[in-house]
């Protein structure tokens, strides 16, 4: 909050504070061809992430600072060649940014990872093709033309549900939406005389790490000619720990989204990791012949697979249910005290006589937000058009998906997607996985095991949850356009250019990384652990507590009931010892994985913490522009590995660990 008074005091300061561009100028050809730079390069960060681990921090920050320095560089270089350049505003860059986040979005949101997946053939298989509930023939292989269309048209439906709403959002109720506010303080902070000497620091900082990560990626490749060879797989805490699925790999792109990630969220990993790998599987594991069939492989989801499967399911309902129910009842609570009091945060402050003082600076944000208004006929007849578009087409696509299940899906979809962006404006969590897992449940069940269920619920997860998560990341955007006075039909416009762009993009990337690498295995780099786990909800959906392992029922109980009560702890207690209670949400991923990226992670959040002990103001400056050129140097490695690998060439060498 600190840091938003003083960008707003030096922008009072600033002569040209009112002269804000039209909003036709806050679009530029320059900032469109930054911001599919920017969305394609985090589009495969993203997918990298989505596809090993299924954790994506934030990087909106991040995408803020590199629309920032890469325009900034663009210009002086420009300036140079001698020639003329408009000038860089913070509403450019705001609409940069908006664009780029709306374009690495889907990759992050899409369901890639998960439902999507979660229907393809090798996850069927790994479900088990013997499980009653797993109906013989219910996969899609993945494909760009039916990928793609699903996604343009369930993406623009979550961009016009609440664009009705968005003075109510921001001025009305003035929700704070964090990552929005801090991006928009950032923004301003970019736009003075300190910010721009501070961008040249972070530029030579992310310009050093990004060809440090980028070449350190392509050395590791020469020593990767194998199963089980190279870096990746180097046993810094022995042989045995390795076996266990703890070691170091060498993977920047972990090490950055580490040090972007919260300390709690890192640690939480870890520990995760420490209590499946160290001790419950081992113990599991034992009882092999009592428990499950000792003839059965340990990827079988009536073997160990199911323990380890299930259980991250339970705790990741347990969390769910958790903070849906929590949000759900916050929104109630401060919904009923904002109908009370009306004037509460407005801009308007009452003084002790009675009088009220306005704030001239917020209500000047305000005047340049409702200035571009988008009428609301064109958000409902849009949504109304696309929600036709899609009861017709879905069908078509999914034949198990009926009508009518996308028509109840679209009735309710407004309110829910109203809910989690209130809910994200207070809290800045966005639960959006929370509403799909609900509409998985409810349309998995309402087809039934004999009318492609498991089909239906996949797909009816991904059309609620795309709606519900692009409608809060809507109005974490128009919370920075507010604060950089940024038109708010620019923002739509863009965040319309980035999405129609990111539904192009993400089913390209994510194709590449399908036939390029083994995705789905669970002995391999990519495991995509949520796929399997969001097809087996859809599972136990039609097919009851059957398809559970023998004494799986009771542990999955005791998981759920943990991981609801480590949410209760963790609200109850102060604050000072709460944030150091871990994230149950956080501890199921290295269920399935391991806990070899926890590893990279925890070094990341590592580097930060001993950063900050240093210098404080250096590392909160520096860390975004360290950790983006880490994430992006890997990730720009991962385009020419991908093409390596689909032309079948090898590396010339194998770096392998054996005992003596």
């Amino acid at each position: 909050m600190e840091h938003e008074q003083a960008a707003m005091e030096v922008e009072l300061q600033e002569p040209e504070y009112m002269k804000v561009p039209p909003w036709r100028s806050q679009i530029t050809l320059r900032g469109i061809f930054v911001s599919i730079g920017i969305g394609i390069l985090y589009s495969v960060i993203c997918m990298k992430l989505v596809l090993t681990t299924g954790i994506v921090p934030s990087l909106s920050i991040s995408a803020a600072l590199l629309a920032f320095v890469f325009m900034k560089g663009w210009n002086e270089l420009l300036q140079r060649l001698g020639f003329v350049n408009s000038t860089f505003t913070r509403q450019e860059n705001t609409v940069i940014q908006t664009c780029a986040v709306a374009c690495y979005s889907i990759a992050q949101g899409g369901g890639f990872g998960s439902y999507i997946l979660g229907l393809n053939k090798k996850t069927y298989v790994q479900a088990g093709v013997h499980t009653e509930g797993n109906t013989p023939g219910s996969y899609k292989e993945p494909r760009f033309a039916w990928i793609t269309a699903f996604l343009f048209i369930v993406s623009f439906v979550g961009l016009l549900a609440l664009v009705p709403l968005r003075k109510t959002m921001i001025i009305d109720y003035r929700l704070t939406y964090p990552s929005g506010m801090a991006t928009g303080v950032l923004i301003n902070g970019f736009h003075t005389p300190k910010g721009d000497k501070m961008a040249k620091n972070q530029l030579h900082k992310f310009t050093k790490y990004f060809t440090i990560s980028f070449l350190l990626a392509f050395f590791q490749w020469f020593y990767s000619g194998g199963e089980n060879c190279g870096f990746s797989h180097f046993p810094i805490f022995g042989l045995k720990a390795r076996q266990q699925m703890f070691y170091f790999d060498f993977s920047m792109t972990y090490v950055g989204a580490g040090m972007i990630c919260p300390h709690i969220v890192n640690l939480s990993q870890l520990l995760g990791a420490v209590i499946s790998w160290g001790i419950m599987w081992p113990l599991i594991r034992n009882q092999k012949g009592t428990w499950y069939p000792k003839e059965l492989p340990e990827n079988s989801m009536k073997s160990l697979q199911g323990y380890r499967v299930f259980i991250a399911i339970a705790l990741v309902l347990g969390d769910g249910l958790y903070n849906f129910v929590k949000t759900l009842a916050f929104t109630i609570r401060n919904l009923q005290i904002q109908m009370k009091r009306r004037n509460i945060n407005t801009g308007v402050m009452q003084v002790e006589d009675g009088s009220l003082e306005c704030s001239s600076d917020e209500l000047w944000r305000d005047k340049v937000f409702m200035k571009d208004r988008v009428p609301t006929w064109i958000a409902f007849a849009g949504y109304t058009l696309f929600a036709i578009i899609s009861i017709i087409s879905i069908p078509n696509i999914f034949p198990e998906v009926k009508w009518y299940y996308i028509f109840t899906a679209y009735l309710f979809a407004p309110a829910l997607a109203f809910c989690n962006a209130y809910g994200t404006g207070l809290t800045n969590m966005n639960t959006a996985y929370n509403y799909g897992k609900v509409a998985l449940f409810i349309l998995a069940a309402w087809a039934g095991k004999s009318h492609g269920g498991v089909v239906a619920g996949l797909v009816g997860c991904g059309l609620v949850k795309s709606i519900v998560t692009i409608s809060a990341e809507l109005m974490q955007d128009f919370k920075s356009a507010h604060l950089t006075m940024t038109s708010p039909r620019a923002m739509i416009l863009s965040q319309a250019v980035g999405t129609a762009i990111g539904c192009v993009v993400a089913p390209m990337t994510f194709l590449l990384f399908y036939h390029a690498f083994d995705i789905g295995n669970p002995k391999g780099e990519f495991k995509a652990p949520f796929a399997l786990i969001y097809r087996n909800m859809a599972i136990l959906s039609v097919e009851g507590l059957s398809a559970l392992p023998q004494h799986c029922l009771q542990i999955c109980a005791g998981a759920f009931v943990f991981a609801a009560m480590v949410n209760l702890v963790k609200d109850l207690v102060p604050e000072r010892f709460g944030r150091w209670v871990p994230l149950p949400m956080a501890m199921a991923a290295p269920f399935l994985v391991g806990g070899y990226f926890t590893i990279d992670m925890c070094i990341g959040t590592a580097v930060v913490y001993i950063w900050h002990k240093i210098n404080r103001e250096r590392a909160e400056a520096l860390v975004p522009a360290v950790a983006s050129g880490l994430m992006c140097g890997d990730g720009l490695w991962i385009l020419p590995s991908s093409i390596l690998a689909l032309a079948k060439v090898e590396a010339p060498m194998c770096m392998s660990f054996f005992a003596n």
